[in-house]
């Protein structure tokens, strides 16, 4: 998304030529993530099956969570200034005469979601099939690159205020099953032995190992014989979470509209 803006921003004032710098950088942040994650993939493998896997495994879903809490925020509050502050960055960085900027901006933004995206795919492979991983990873770029190339044609009609409200609640919910992940990991370890007891059996209907269970428990962390504790703590974190980010969502607007005279973008 953030690539797109830059692109339909610098086709906008007539800077195409500028594309090719932006594009180097995401190629060396994607290279630079990509292989971040293939190192700590091989590292962790090696111990595949033993007491550290499953104690790192726990480690990267609650990180894996933390990040996209965090990230889920921040989106909130740079919501209605972020297409206005990169463009911003843009212009500064041609205006200097600075290839290197653009390539800089472009690096810095897909080099720290890559990163992330790298700490909770871990978490994603830890818990799924490989074949499941994969499909997702496949479907995943291609919604991606569908949606970056909505937000290049639709430029500065693209409601990014209204867009990130929406992936925000959603990834609320992904980081509240890995939540879930982490929670039976640490009973398994003996961390947390307690509330153990299953509330529920659905894996008649939708059993957790089939291909459409496995991506609804990838995605929203379904459990077909959960127990109390990670029932409450699924619930306690979506409700808690959820409410707080759309209730300050609309606590701020009014704040925020009056302050920089900036609608959506």
């Amino acid at each position: 998304m953030i690539v797109a803006i830059l692109l339909a921003y610098l086709d906008r004032i007539g800077e195409r030529r500028h594309f090719v710098d932006v594009l180097a950088g995401v190629g060396a942040a994607l290279i630079l993530a990509s292989a971040a994650g293939v190192a700590a993939y091989l590292t962790i493998h090696t111990y595949a099956g033993t007491t550290v896997q499953t104690i790192f495994e726990t480690v990267t879903y609650l990180v894996a969570a933390v990040v996209l809490t965090y990230m889920t925020f921040w989106m909130r509050n740079h919501a209605r200034s972020f297409s206005h502050d990169l463009q911003a960055r843009t212009e500064a960085a041609i205006t200097k005469g600075e290839r290197r900027g653009l390539f800089l901006i472009a690096f810095q933004a897909v080099g720290r979601e890559g990163l992330e995206t790298v700490v909770f795919t871990l978490a994603i492979v830890f818990s799924t099939s490989a074949k499941g991983a994969v499909t997702g990873a496949a479907v995943g770029l291609v919604c991606a690159l569908a949606i970056a190339f909505a937000v290049y044609r639709l430029g500065k009609r693209l409601n990014v205020a209204l867009f990130f409200k929406v992936v925000g609640a959603l990834l609320m919910v992904f980081a509240a099953g890995l939540l879930v992940d982490a929670v039976d990991d640490m009973q398994s370890l003996g961390w947390i032995p307690v509330l153990t007891h299953p509330l529920w059996n659905t894996n008649r209907i939708l059993n957790e190992g089939s291909t459409v269970g496995d991506i609804v428990h990838t995605f929203f962390g379904y459990v077909g014989r959960p127990d109390s504790l990670e029932v409450a703590v699924w619930v306690g974190y979506v409700l808690l979470a959820v409410t707080a980010f759309l209730g300050l969502w609309h606590r701020r607007r009014p704040a925020v509209e009056a302050g920089d005279g900036h609608g959506p973008a």
